[in-house]
């Protein structure tokens, strides 16, 4: 069997080691894929855009293709895809706007009851300005309306932590073209969850839920990341917030998505905030969480294949999990997540004995050197959070790189 991945960080290299540590007798291809990735399969070059990938997945005969970054779903991949009449793991594009387009998002979670934060939309920095000038200041989110790497949100405290954000994201464009629409969202004290799901058509399976590490600096403070790191179970997600979890925003979310002929073959992430005992929907992404993949693969049992192969055909599937926690340390370059340094020798990569996930970094003369800005995933895995938490942090402490940064409180 045949597998493309499309993506190119720690998320894919994950998936990759997942799917062959099940399945051996596979051929992985990813696009554009890093060094880890080059290492368990090919990585392709000059397949510039969706169409492109579509031909090749043709041509080459490609038994499934996993998305695993966002910016293909939202060049239409999946519709490309199917016209091709190949099997792909991801939304069409319509079902994409749930995570590439806010607005949209928050409009699905109004239509179907879905508890979210209270929240206000505004198209022209005036008018969002004149908010502010107007309010009594809360704390509150400002959120690009486009996808932005896990970067576009900006929580402020004060009137002028406000105008400077409106400034950088509505002015400057900070975020590029994102930032033509934002919406100003109440912030809401509480802990965060993840919980990615898979999608069959009919029903949403949710996997284990995690806790995501999302501030560059320790105890959730300075800018937004991707993900710093990430811990699975998540132990504020207790039975009673599981059961109001699926009664408040999973199911309606089922029915908003049949409803509305959302309909697809793939993943569904559920950001969340357990506040005074209830759970609000943050956000959608339509895909599988980083570095949460990462977190959850080493404890999944179940084949990850055949979960995949089941889902394409609406079979009931059930995932088995080891009853253990894990643990995940995101390492980086100096700079991240704005601009970040590359170039830097990697050495220690020989001597890691924990699951450990390449996310930007590249082999040349047989030397790793970091190539973006999240280099390394760390993995612990324990029998408690204090033994996966210990596991991880020893490994971290083998590899060395120049200006190499990462958060000493994860799992804490």
């Amino acid at each position: 069997m045949k597998i493309l991945i499309l993506g190119s960080g720690g998320r894919e290299h994950a998936m990759g080691k997942k799917l062959l540590e099940d399945n051996h007798s596979i051929q992985l291809y990813f696009y554009p894929g890093n060094g880890g990735t080059s290492i368990i399969g090919k990585n392709l070059e000059n397949h510039n855009t969706a169409l492109d990938l579509g031909f090749f997945a043709k041509k080459n005969a490609i038994d499934i293709t996993i998305v695993g970054s966002e910016i293909f779903l939202l060049e239409g991949v999946v519709d490309i895809f199917q016209n091709f009449g190949l099997k792909i793991v991801g939304p069409h594009y319509s079902a994409a706007q749930l995570e590439g387009d806010r607005i949209f998002a928050k409009s699905f979670m109004k239509k179907y009851g879905i508890r979210t934060p209270k929240y206000e939309i505004f198209y022209c920095y005036e008018k969002a300005l004149n908010f502010f000038l107007k309010k009594d200041m809360n704390s509150v989110a400002i959120k690009t309306n486009g996808i932005a790497a896990g970067k576009g949100v900006i929580l402020v405290h004060d009137k002028n932590e406000a105008i400077k954000a409106l400034k950088n994201i509505m002015i400057k464009k900070k975020f590029g073209k994102s930032g033509n629409q934002i919406i100003i969202e109440e912030f809401l004290q509480g802990k965060e969850v993840s919980i990615i799901s898979i999608f069959n058509g009919k029903n949403i399976i949710p996997f284990l839920s995690a806790k995501d590490y999302k501030k560059i600096i320790e105890n959730e403070k300075g800018l937004n990341t991707g993900g710093m790191g990430s811990i699975v179970p998540n132990p504020y997600m207790t039975d009673s917030i599981w059961i109001d979890f699926k009664k408040n925003i999973l199911e309606p979310t089922l029915e908003g998505l049949l409803m509305e002929k959302l309909t697809f073959f793939g993943f569904l992430y559920f950001g969340l905030m357990i506040s005074h005992n209830k759970v609000y929907l943050l956000e959608y992404n339509t895909r599988i969480g980083d570095p949460e993949a990462q977190t959850l693969f080493p404890l999944m049992k179940s084949n990850f294949l055949k979960i995949i192969q089941s889902s394409f055909i609406h079979k009931k599937i059930s995932i088995d999990w080891k009853k253990l926690c894990s643990c995940c340390v995101v390492l980086s370059s100096k700079g991240y997540p704005e601009k970040y340094e590359i170039g830097k020798i990697i050495t220690g990569l020989n001597f890691l004995k924990e699951p450990f996930y390449i996310a930007g970094a590249k082999k040349e003369q047989k030397k790793w050197i970091t190539s973006s800005g999240r280099v390394l995933n760390i993995v612990g895995i324990g029998n408690s959070f204090q033994e996966a938490r210990k596991n991880a942090y020893d490994q971290v402490q083998k590899i060395k790189f120049e200006n190499m940064y990462f958060r000493k409180d994860i799992g804490l």
